[in-house]
């Protein structure tokens, strides 16, 4: 149970401000099946939403999250979603990483209750055990691409994993109110949403420790000059996180110099063509 005797009437305040701003034809597409869940979430809603910064930051379970670690947890993030995700099983690691190894960890909340209709978080339990992988694994530098690509290419080797341990799929039917916490490596997803008229409102709020450089695998080549190092910020003291490596502050003058030169957006995208396209 989140730790928050007020957590009812909150889920109620950001399922309505958050609604308002989805517009119609939004639901539209998803209700037709022609928009997946993810693509309707919220990133970052606590800088404009006060409640979904209030349930990022609660105290106790920054505490909980500082003993089971042994660092403090800071929280640095938050996801909220109207309906379920429907996303392909993954790994936070490969996009929220850190060194050393696995102080990463996600706070997923359900807002209201889940149901196998509604499209409810699926995970392998004990996946987060197993190692960590990066583009070496699947022979990817991604250094040499004209822009930063997907997870998408993990895919394979992700599900690949998971029928190789022969791991079994657990659903997580939790009643508004009801919590989950991920470790960084735990496999998870979301599970088709069934009636697409229903919502499944959530809120992720993704956490990192103090004393560690935190940085996107994915994005990264260590041993090829590239490391993605986050520049990041506490949600709850609004302080830029300093990047520490065996208790030294890692120098500005190193995380310029391995920075990555890619641009932003879709992988394989021209921005050439596309303004040639759209002048406007």
């Amino acid at each position: 149970r989140f730790p928050d005797a007020e957590l009812d009437a909150k889920a109620e305040v950001i399922q309505q401000q958050l609604a308002a701003q989805i517009p119609e034809a939004d639901w539209a597409e998803f209700r037709a099946g022609r928009r997946g869940g993810s693509s309707m979430r919220f990133i970052d809603a606590w800088k404009d939403n006060a409640t979904v910064k209030d349930l990022a930051c609660n105290q106790t379970i920054i505490n909980l999250l500082s003993a089971l670690y042994g660092r403090q947890a800071w929280p640095f993030q938050t996801l909220n979603f109207p309906v379920g995700s429907e996303q392909h099983v993954h790994t936070d690691s490969v996009h929220f990483s850190s060194m050393p190894e696995r102080f990463m960890c996600g706070v997923w909340v359900a807002l209201e209750d889940v149901t196998l209709d509604n499209g409810p978080l699926f995970y392998y339990p004990g996946s987060h055990r197993w190692p960590v992988y990066g583009n070496e694994h699947i022979g990817r530098c991604v250094s040499t691409l004209p822009a930063r690509p997907s997870q998408r290419e993990f895919e394979t080797m992700w599900q690949a994993l998971v029928d190789v341990n022969g791991a079994q799929a657990q659903q997580f039917l939790a009643k508004k109110g009801q919590a989950l916490i991920w470790a960084a490596n735990l496999m998870h997803g979301g599970s088709p949403h069934l009636l697409r008229d229903l919502t499944r409102w959530s809120q992720v709020t993704h956490y990192f420790f103090e004393g560690c450089a935190w940085y996107a695998p994915l994005f990264s080549d260590p041993f090829y000059g590239q490391i993605y190092f986050r520049s990041l910020s506490n949600i709850a003291t609004g302080q830029r996180m300093q990047h520490h490596y065996a208790g030294w502050p890692v120098p500005e003058h190193f995380i310029q110099a391995v920075k990555s030169q890619q641009p932003d957006g879709p992988y394989h995208f021209d921005s050439v063509a596309y303004l040639l396209a759209n002048p406007d």
